[in-house]
């Protein structure tokens, strides 16, 4: 049975959404029906779709009592509409229903798993929020809160554990009809940890163990956790809050960290062997991920920055896009993500230049637009190296976004100082690439809004909102010195709109 708060908000989508013309969303990306979009939920391959939930306030462009959107494609790059899923209309999800994950039971049903909010007085009177584990269950479409509900509890923390900071469960199904669930949690030390629960139906849950431990080293609270094999390893996402800065690998704030390792779930359990951001721009948080019907372990997460949600475009109807899906491996200890194949069927016919020699700027012809993929490959001519080499994308006489690479510091620069946001905010971030004597490969995605690179094949993948008003569609090449360059160029083509 729909809810009131549930009915509301589906009246409230249905009336407003449609009056948003399709050229005010970006062409491929995913956002809400109207306002307010954060972390993706529910990530899951339900009946031969993609189902995609989200952290949702359809009543503003600010974050409020969260509700779950509701999107699914065939392919990872259109998608259709659903009513909002879950509304805030319980005792124990009061206050939002917070990020969760998703499966297909075998009998067909969909279940989705959240984190319910409630708000209470401390005894010294501070509110603070009660977090608990929920789950409902429904057709792709409508979904019904369980009865027995809240399905995990303070009781089913382990010692120290926080009740606070208790939330985003993970779920899946092993092959043995095992349910397991990754969930966030603020230990004793006051930092983060990722637990592990079984089930055997993916409604009663006992705690497995603690998979791994923040111990203040990488932020505190780790949110938004994600566990899964890939290439032989086990990975570990998660989404700390209250980062310190290290180096040029991870920024102040909240992040991204990506743990990779072994897993021996009768031994020791999860032993990490590498730590490693997993975007490097501006814009990128809170991924997910799935295993597609042919085997590719595909993520998403929300491309936007808790920092920087302030700064919106004047009267936008619309908050938060979801970054370009992409398709995971690993190779040599390190996380490589490449955009989902599917993109590809977008493809316009192909501009090529090759070995276009580079000294000052370069423009090319058929080398513009603001939505397609492009691929430029850089390499020094003979022994000289070239000092810097720059792209301007999204550029007019006033505006410009520039990625530029240093050869002699290995560090690649995103800056959008000229991308349309009149605001105040962090508008520029660099990061190091292995050195490659000069050469290095990077493929730009170009939505309408948004700015995504991947570095030398998808080593490091770097996203940025822009915001740039759409006239703007100049791309241009720059070198301090001299180098040659390659640019492959696809204009990404949608027929029909949403």
């Amino acid at each position: 049975m729909t809810s009131e708060a549930l009915q509301k908000a589906r009246d409230f989508e249905a009336q407003y959404g449609p009056h948003i013309p399709a050229g005010e969303r970006p062409a491929f990306h995913a956002t809400p029906t109207i306002g307010w979009m954060n972390a993706p939920n529910g990530f899951s391959l339900y009946k031969g779709e993609y189902h995609l939930f989200y952290q949702y306030h359809p009543y503003s462009n600010e974050w409020g009592p969260m509700h779950w959107g509701h999107l699914k494609s065939r392919d990872l790059i259109r998608w259709e509409r659903l009513p909002a899923a879950l509304a805030p209309d319980q005792e124990y999800d009061a206050s939002g229903c917070f990020s969760g994950g998703a499966v297909e039971l075998p009998d067909g049903r969909h279940l989705l798993m959240y984190t319910g909010v409630q708000r209470r007085r401390d005894p010294d009177g501070f509110l603070q929020d009660v977090q608990t584990q929920c789950a409902a269950i429904g057709d792709g479409v409508d979904y019904e809160k369980i009865s027995l509900n809240p399905v995990l509890t303070g009781k089913d923390l382990p010692a120290g554990g926080s009740t606070v900071d208790f939330r985003d469960p993970k779920i899946w199904r092993e092959e043995d009809g095992t349910y397991f669930a990754a969930i966030g949690n603020r230990t004793e030390d006051g930092s983060g940890a990722i637990l592990l629960y079984r089930s055997p139906d993916g409604l009663h849950w006992e705690l497995e163990r603690t998979l791994d431990r923040c111990g203040n080293q990488y932020g505190k609270m780790w949110e938004c956790p994600d566990f899964f094999p890939l290439d032989g390893k086990h990975v570990l996402l998660a989404s700390p809050q209250e980062m310190s800065p290290v180096g040029l690998e991870f920024h102040a704030g909240n992040g991204t960290v990506c743990l990779i390792g072994d897993y021996d779930p009768a031994g020791k359990g999860f032993v990490r062997q590498y730590v490693q951001a997993i975007d490097y721009g501006l814009d990128f948080y809170a991924p997910q991920t799935l295993l597609s019907s042919d085997g590719r372990r595909i993520m998403i997460a929300w491309m936007q920055n808790w920092a920087t949600v302030g700064a919106k475009p004047y009267h936008c109807r619309w908050f938060g896009q979801t970054a370009v899906p992409r398709e995971l491996s690993v190779k040599d200890g390190r996380l490589i993500q490449n955009p989902v194949r599917e993109l590809e069927a977008y493809r316009g016919p192909c501009v090529m230049h090759r070995s276009i020699p580079v000294s000052g700027e370069v423009n090319l012809p058929g080398v513009q637009g603001r939505t397609l993929d492009m691929t430029v490959t850089v390499r020094p001519i003979g022994n000289e190296r070239y000092r810097w080499f720059r792209i301007r994308v999204a550029k007019d006489g006033e505006h410009e976004t520039i990625i530029r690479y240093r050869p002699d510091q290995g560090t690649v620069k995103i800056d959008r100082t000229r991308s349309g946001l009149p605001h105040d905010i962090v508008h520029t971030r660099s990061f190091l690439v292995p050195c490659k004597e000069g050469e290095i490969k990077l493929r730009i995605i170009l939505d309408r809004f948004s700015l995504e690179v991947f570095v030398n094949d998808g080593e490091q993948a770097a996203s940025a909102v822009i915001y740039t008003r759409q006239e703007a569609d100049a791309i241009s090449f720059e070198a301090g010195g001299s180098a040659l360059m390659d640019v492959e160029k696809y204009d990404l083509v949608f027929d029909g709109e949403e």
